[in-house]
């Protein structure tokens, strides 16, 4: 009896220690895409993130440090309960390794939470909260394609500079809306604009015509859609049917993708300026990579699927060069590993989990400048890393020392 006590003692003890050098935890390394694949941002990030992960494996050879690498996905459908239930059974039951994408910033918010609580990573791609690297950072979280400091930055940036100094906003109801409204706000005060006012609306309205209206009236010289996905095409969509942008004034779409210029149409979109941190047209690299992507989903990725391929590859690189799973050892490798892929070169990883990286300012073509399928960007500058993203000493990380 005494034998098989401390027998079953031992084998406690050595299940509730880490992983040592150069092991796996259970045999395999899994990593869970959790996003929204059916809802406003299905074609945002949804199941085209999913085969961008999957590339990633695949290009790695499909096994780190001898293991099997396994990919699963999950629609969280923009609600962080459901996120947060899911999350928790592939922590607790399904021996899920890390977590990606993320959609949705008050989904991602609530599994970043969940997950500093079990000592898991987390790379967030899809949803842009500067929370997420401020206020509620964690040593486990990262922050890897974009922010609202860096569309802010971005787009904000380039059309107060053009003569856009006083804003209206119509913006979605979440934590994602405020804080790119908040960030996109400040900027124009700091550089001598004023805002004018704002709207607030439910995620997923259809009809916009009341908040549009309002924003018309107002005068502003810039309507500040802080939205994304079917949202921001939607309001664009509407914009145009009340005369708005031929009125004179201009449509500031504050996150907006190739993938939402692809649904809408150049003949909609066309004149649009937007933030995007990966083109497919950029370079060689990404053309390679662009292609690979559309053979299997017949479509070329955005920013958040190419960011989802660069999160994936780099946490398989830091538990190969950490030799473990381990959480603490693989957290050190991504805060120390320069980020060079298809989705950036030269990227690195901050103190409050904020990957930084050049981002790039590009005009929607009209319909007769695209050469070519998917042929939608005009480049208009380049904005340096260090520009676009928030210093690690004034984001607010509590982990953070100035």
């Amino acid at each position: 009896m005494k034998a098989s006590y401390l027998v079953s003692v031992a084998l406690l003890a050595a299940t509730a220690m880490p992983a040592a050098a150069g092991e796996i935890s259970d045999g395999k390394v899994k990593i869970g895409i959790l996003n929204d694949q059916s809802g406003v941002y299905a074609d945002f990030g949804g199941k085209w993130s999913v085969e961008a992960a999957k590339m990633a494996v695949e290009d790695f050879g499909g096994k780190v440090q001898g293991a099997p690498i396994e990919v699963i996905s999950a629609d969280h459908q923009n609600k962080p309960d459901i996120a947060s239930n899911i999350a928790r059974q592939w922590y607790d039951t399904e021996q899920v390794d890390a977590i990606m994408e993320l959609t949705t910033s008050s989904v991602a918010l609530a599994v970043q939470g969940l997950s500093k609580e079990k000592k898991k990573i987390d790379i967030v791609t899809g949803a842009a909260s500067t929370d997420l690297t401020g206020k509620q950072c964690s040593p486990y979280g990262f922050h890897w394609a974009y922010d609202t400091h860096s569309q802010a930055v971005g787009t904000g940036g380039a059309l107060v500079q053009q003569g856009g100094d006083s804003w209206y906003f119509i913006t979605v109801d979440y934590a994602f809306g405020y804080s790119l409204e908040e960030q996109t706000a400040k900027l124009v005060k700091d550089r001598g604009g004023q805002v004018l006012g704002q709207v607030r609306y439910p995620l997923g309205s259809t009809d916009y015509s009341s908040f549009l209206l309002q924003a018309q009236s107002s005068g502003a010289k810039v309507i500040g859609l802080a939205n994304a996905g079917l949202d921001t095409s939607n309001s664009i969509k509407q914009a145009a049917e009340f005369g708005i942008v031929a009125g004179g004034q201009r449509l500031a779409a504050l996150l907006f993708t190739l993938a939402e210029v692809n649904g809408l149409g150049l003949q909609a979109a066309q004149g649009v300026v937007l933030t995007e941190g990966y083109y497919w047209d950029r370079d060689d690299k990404s053309r390679d990579f662009a292609n690979r992507f559309f053979k299997r989903t017949n479509r070329m990725p955005n920013m958040i699927q190419a960011g989802t391929y660069s999160a994936v590859s780099q946490y398989l690189k830091a538990i190969d060069k950490a030799g473990t799973d381990e959480t603490e050892a693989v957290a050190k490798q991504l805060h120390e590993m320069p980020v060079n892929d298809v989705f950036t070169a030269n990227g690195k990883v901050q103190a409050d989990g904020s990957m930084v990286h050049d981002m790039y300012l590009y005009q929607v073509k009209k319909p007769e400048e695209s050469k070519r399928d998917w042929d939608y960007y005009t480049y208009l500058a380049t904005i340096p890393g260090d520009q676009a993203f928030m210093k690690a000493e004034d984001s607010g990380c509590p982990l953070v020392t100035k």
